[in-house]
C-alpha cells in the first residue's frame, strides 16, 4: 500500500534514494575516468610498438566501459523516477524497487546512445580504431646502411 506513516519516514526514504542516486552518479564518473585513463595509457603502449593484436584488444575495455557507463546512467534515471514517486507519496514506504519504472526509462542500449554517454565513448572508440589503422598500416622502418669493412691500419690492398 503506497504512502507513509509519517513525514519523517518520507524524508528518510527520500534521503536514502538520494544517496543511491549520488553513488550511481559517482560510479558513472569513476567509469569515465578509468575509461579515459586506461585507454590512453594502453593506447600509448600499443602505438609505441604498433602492435595490431594489442590494439584490437583495446576494443574490449572501451566497449565494456561504454556499457557500464550506460548501465549506471540508466539505474540513476530509474532511481530518479522512484524519488519522484516517493516525493509525491505514491511509492511504498522505504521501497527501493525500481522495476515499476522500467517502461518509463530508456533501455541500456538506448541509454548508451544518449548524448551524455556517446560524446565521451565515441571519441575513445575512434582513438582505438585509429590505433588499429596505425598498426595495420605501420610505416616500414628504414633499413640500416650496409656495413662496409674498413681496411685495417697499415695494410694495403
Amino acid at each position: 500500500m503506497p504512502g507513509y506513516s509519517s513525514d519523517e519516514n518520507q524524508r528518510k526514504h527520500l534521503d536514502i534514494i538520494q544517496g543511491v542516486i549520488s553513488r550511481l552518479a559517482g560510479n558513472s564518473f569513476t567509469v569515465k575516468t578509468w575509461a579515459v585513463g586506461l585507454i590512453t595509457i594502453l593506447g600509448g603502449l600499443a602505438a609505441k610498438d604498433a602492435d595490431l593484436l594489442f590494439s584490437f584488444a583495446l576494443l574490449l575495455p572501451a566497449l565494456c566501459f561504454w556499457g557500464l557507463d550506460a548501465y549506471y546512467l540508466r539505474q540513476e534515471r530509474l532511481f530518479r523516477k522512484l524519488y519522484a514517486a516517493a516525493a509525491a507519496g505514491t511509492a511504498d514506504q522505504f521501497s527501493m524497487d525500481v522495476t515499476g519504472f522500467t517502461n518509463q526509462v530508456d533501455g541500456t542500449f538506448r541509454t548508451a546512445r544518449s548524448g551524455t554517454i556517446k560524446w565521451l565513448h565515441i571519441p575513445i572508440l575512434l582513438f582505438v580504431l585509429a590505433l588499429i589503422c596505425f598498426a595495420i598500416f605501420k610505416p616500414i622502418p628504414p633499413s640500416p646502411p650496409p656495413l662496409v669493412k674498413k681496411p685495417a691500419a697499415g695494410s694495403h690492398p
